[in-house]
C-alpha cells in the first residue's frame, strides 16, 4: 500500500510503497477513502521537522535538557547514537479520515462488521495511507447517507465540539469564535446548530463571508478593530460575550488579549488554538475569566488505556468522550436532517491520493487560498502485507536472520549494531506498522519488510529469529520460533507468568534448536572482569545493585499489560547480572515493593554457595546521576563497577580503575555477535538455557514476595 511519509531529521514528505498493517485485538483494518489535510496541525508538525538541529533545539529545550542528562550519564558517544536514531524514524501524517472496515480484530465481533463504513481519528493512526489499523474507541460510524469526503471531516469537527462543550454554550447565548479558519468554520456551524449566536473574528474577509453562510450571526474583519466592543455591545445587549472560541493559530497573544476586552464578566475562554499564552492578569482578574485549553477530541485523548485498549469510561460521569463526540458530529453530517453539519461547503481542493505531495505543497507554500483540502482514494487499493528489497541484496553467505519488532531499543541499539555484522544476513524483518518496516528494511539492508510475522515463522529460509516486541509476546513467539525449527533470541523478558515460562520449556524440549534471552550485561566486558575477579576468591560474594532507572513516561506500555511493569520487564536483567556475577544457583529470593510506587524495589537473594545481593531498582532520583552502580565483596577485595564506564578493583590498600577504550559498552555486541555464532553451529545457546529459565523464575519470584511479604524458593 501506500503512504505519505515524513523524515524527523529533514522533514521531507514522501508517497512511499509500505506492508499493509494487520488488523488486532481491539483494532479495525480500515481501507481508507478520504483523509483530511488539517493545515494548522500538519504544517506545524511539517515545519518542525523542517527545522535544523539547532531549530529544533530551540523549539524543545525539554528533550535538550533530556539529552544533556543522558550525555552525563551514559556519555556522548551513546546519547549521539541515540538521538540521530530517533531523527532517523519515519513519522506519519493525517488524523482524520473515513472509509470501510477491511477486517476485524478479536473482540469486536458484533459491534462492527466488515463492509461498514466507517470514520477514524488518531494521529499516527487515521493516517494518510490506503490502510489504517485503528483502535475501536476512535473509530465511529459512518451513517449510509454521509459521503466519505464529508466523513473524513468527523475528527476535525470532534475536535470543534468538544472546543464549545468547554464553553458550555447554550441557547441564545453569545460566542465569539476567533479565528474561523478550518476547524473554526465548523465549530460555527456546531454553535449555530445549538442555538448560540455566533460572532465571527478573522483577518480574511472570505472566510468571514463563509462564516456568515455557516451560521455565524455577525462578523468582524480584525484588520478594522475600531468599533468591535460597540459591535459585541449590539449583539450581546450590552453584556459581552458569554464565551469565546479561541481557533486561531498563532505565536501572539493577541487573541487571549482580544478575548479580555470582548468578554462579559466571568465568561469562560475555550483555548482551542495553539496561541501565545501570555494574558493579560489584570482584565482576566477583573472580570474573573475563566480559561480551559480543550483536550482535543474530548475526554480519552491521551489516555493510552481508553484508546490503545478499549477501556470504557461510565456514561454516568463521563457523557461525551471523544469516540461519543466522533459519533455525534458524523451523525450531524447527515443530509436528511433539516439542520446540518456541512462539510461540502468547506472543501476547497480535492487531490487523488496518488497526488498526496501536490496537496502538501498547496498546503506549505500557500500559493492559492485554501481551506478544506481533501485526498481522495481508489476502491482497489493492493493490500500487500510483505514487501521485498527493490533491488535484491547480492548473495552471502551466513545466518539468515528474521527481526520481528523495530521499536526504540531495536533502532537505537540492535539493528545498528546487526548491520554489516559479519557472516550474517538480514532475511527478513516484521513490524505492526508498515511504515517503519519498510523504513528499517531500507536503512539496515533487510531482504523484504513485512506487518505479518507469521511469514517469518514460516519461511524456511530463514534460520533464527530475533524478537524485540513488547514484552507480553515474548514468551508465545519464542515458543513459536521454536516449534519451527529456529533458534531465537529474545528480549528480556523471557516470560510474565510462570505459565509462559512452561509453555517456552516445552517448546524448547521438543525442538532442536535453542533460546537466548538478551540479558546483554553478562556480555559486557567490564562485568566480564568484575565476574573473572570475583572468581579469584574463594567463599561467598557479596553483591549491592544499586539501579536509577528514572521515572517512566506517563502511559508507557511497560506499566501496561503488555509489558508487565518494570520489575519483570526490566529489573530481570540485574537479577541475571547478579546470577552472572556470583557463578552459583539462586535458591530464594525477598523483595520489598515501594508503597503506591509501581517503580520501587528493594530485594535480596540468596545463593547456593552461601553468596548475598541486595538490589535496589528506584525511579526516584534525578536522571543525571549515574543509571546503574554494582559494589561487590570479596576475600578482603572490594569493586566499584559504575555505569559500565569504569571498574574499580580496591585490594591491598591500593585502588585501580579500567575504563573501556569505546566509552560505555552494556554489552550488545559481543551478545549478539554470540548469538550469531551459537546459531551457525546449531548451539549450544551462548547463555545456559536452564539458567535462564532459573533467573526468569527468581524475577517472578520477587513479584510473589513483594505480594505475600515472605521470602520465596526458587
Amino acid at each position: 500500500m501506500k503512504q505519505v511519509v515524513q523524515s524527523a531529521r529533514t522533514g521531507k514528505l514522501a508517497l512511499k510503497e509500505v506492508p499493509a498493517p494487520m488488523a488486532r485485538a481491539g483494532h479495525l483494518l480500515v481501507r481508507v477513502r478520504a483523509s483530511v489535510l488539517s493545515a494548522g496541525t500538519e504544517r506545524m508538525v511539517v515545519e518542525f521537522a523542517q527545522k535544523s538541529l539547532a531549530g529544533k533545539a530551540k523549539a524543545r529545550p525539554d528533550l535538550v535538557r533530556k539529552v544533556v542528562d543522558k550525555a552525563r550519564r551514559d556519555g556522548v558517544a551513546a546519547t549521539f547514537k541515540a538521538v540521530m536514531a530517533r531523527l532517523d524514524e519515519p513519522l506519519p501524517l493525517g488524523y482524520s479520515a473515513a472509509g470501510t472496515v477491511e477486517e476485524l480484530g478479536a473482540g469486536l465481533e458484533g459491534r462492527f462488521r466488515v463492509g461498514q463504513r466507517v470514520a477514524i481519528a488518531g494521529a499516527g493512526l487515521a493516517n494518510h495511507a490506503e490502510f489504517d489499523v485503528v483502535p475501536a474507541n476512535l473509530v465511529a460510524a459512518l451513517p449510509d447517507d454521509v459521503s466519505f469526503e464529508e466523513g473524513a471531516f468527523a475528527t476535525l469537527a470532534a475536535i470543534a465540539l468538544h472546543g464549545a462543550r468547554n464553553l458550555g454554550a447554550g441557547l441564545g447565548d453569545v460566542v465569539a469564535v476567533l479565528g474561523v479558519g478550518l476547524v473554526g468554520q465548523i465549530a460555527v456551524q456546531l454553535l449555530a446548530l445549538a442555538g448560540a449566536r455566533v460572532l465571527a473574528l478573522d483577518y480574511d474577509p472570505r472566510r468571514l463571508d463563509l462564516a456568515r453562510k455557516m451560521g455565524a450571526e455577525r462578523t468582524w474583519n480584525l484588520a478594522e478593530p475600531e468599533g468591535l466592543e460597540g459591535a459585541v455591545g449590539a449583539l450581546s445587549g450590552g453584556l459581552g460575550c458569554d464565551g469565546i472560541l479561541i481557533c486561531a493559530a498563532t505565536d501572539s497573544s493577541e487573541p487571549l488579549e482580544l478575548a479580555a476586552r470582548i468578554a462579559r464578566d466571568r465568561a469562560r475562554v475555550s483555548l482551542l488554538g495553539k496561541t501565545g499564552t501570555e494574558f493579560p492578569f489584570a482584565a482576566y482578574m477583573k472580570k474573573e475569566l475563566s480559561i480551559v485549553v480543550s483536550r482535543s477530541y474530548g475526554p480519552g485523548r491521551y489516555d493510552e488505556d481508553f484508546e490503545g485498549r478499549g477501556v470504557k469510561y461510565p456514561e454516568g460521569f463521563v457523557r461525551w468522550t471523544e469516540t461519543a463526540n466522533l459519533a455525534e458530529c458524523a451523525r450531524l453530517m447527515r443530509p436528511s436532517l433539516a439542520r446540518r453539519l456541512d462539510m461540502a461547503a468547506l472543501v476547497s481542493h480535492r487531490f487523488p491520493f496518488a497526488q498526496a505531495e501536490a496537496a502538501y505543497d498547496l498546503v506549505l507554500e500557500g500559493r492559492e487560498p485554501h481551506l478544506g483540502v481533501v485526498l481522495t482514494y481508489p476502491e482497489d487499493s493492493a493490500r500487500a502485507t510483505a514487501i521485498p528489497a527493490a533491488r535484491p541484496n547480492p548473495a552471502k553467505s551466513g545466518l539468515a536472520l528474521g527481526v520481528i519488532g523495530a521499536g526504540a531499543y531495536a533502532r537505537t541499539v540492535l539493528l545498528p549494531l546487526l548491520k554489516g555484522m559479519a557472516g550474517l544476513r538480514l532475511a527478513g524483518l516484521a513490524t505492526q506498522r508498515g511504515m517503519t518496516a519498510e523504513h528499517a528494511r531500507a536503512q539496515f539492508g533487510f531482504a523484504q519488510a513485512t506487518t505479518d510475522a507469521a511469514l517469518l515463522f514460516d519461511d524456511p529460509r530463514i534460520d533464527a529469529l530475533l524478537i524485540a516486541t513488547r514484552h507480553a509476546s515474548h514468551a508465545d513467539f519464542t515458543a513459536r520460533a521454536l516449534a519451527a525449527g529456529k533458534a531465537v533470541l529474545v528480549e528480556k523478558p523471557l516470560a510474565l507468568s510462570e505459565d509462559e515460562i512452561n509453555a517456552v520449556v516445552a517448546a524448547r524440549l521438543a525442538s532442536k534448536a535453542f533460546f537466548m534471552v538478551g540479558f546483554n550485561r553478562r556480555f559486557a566486558p567490564l562485568a566480564i572482569a568484575l565476574r573473572d575477579q570475583l572468581a579469584r576468591h574463594a567463599g561467598p560474594k557479596t553483591l549491592a545493585i544499586r539501579v536509577n532507572a528514572g521515572p517512566l513516561a506517563q502511559g508507557s506500555w511497560i506499566a501496561a499489560a503488555e509489558g508487565g511493569g518494570r520489575i519483570l520487564g526490566e529489573a530481570c536483567h540485574f537479577v541475571d547480572l547478579a546470577r552472572f556475577l556470583v557463578g552459583a544457583p539462586i535458591q530464594s529470593v525477598q523483595a520489598e515493593g515501594g508503597r503506591g510506587e509501581a517503580d520501587e524495589l528493594a530485594a535480596n537473594l540468596a545463593f547456593a554457595d552461601g553468596s548475598l545481593a541486595s538490589l535496589v531498582y528506584t525511579a526516584q532520583g534525578d536522571p543525571a546521576y549515574a543509571k546503574e552502580r554494582i559494589e561487590a565483596f570479596a576475600g578482603g577485595a572490594a569493586f566499584n563497577l559504575d555505569n559500565f564506564l569504569a571498574l574499580s578493583t580496591t585490594e591491598g590498600g591500593r585502588t585501580k580503575t579500567r575504563r573501556p577504550s569505546g566509552g560505555q559498552d552494556k554489552g550488545q555486541r559481543a551478545m549478539l555477535e554470540a548469538f550469531v555464532a551459537a546459531a551457525k553451529t546449531g548451539g549450544p545457546a551462548p547463555i545456559d538455557e536452564a539458567e535462564t529459565i532459573e533467573t526468569s523464575r527468581a524475577t517472578l519470584a520477587l513479584m510473589e514476595s513483594i505480594r505475600t511479604g515472605k521470602r520465596i524458593a526458587v
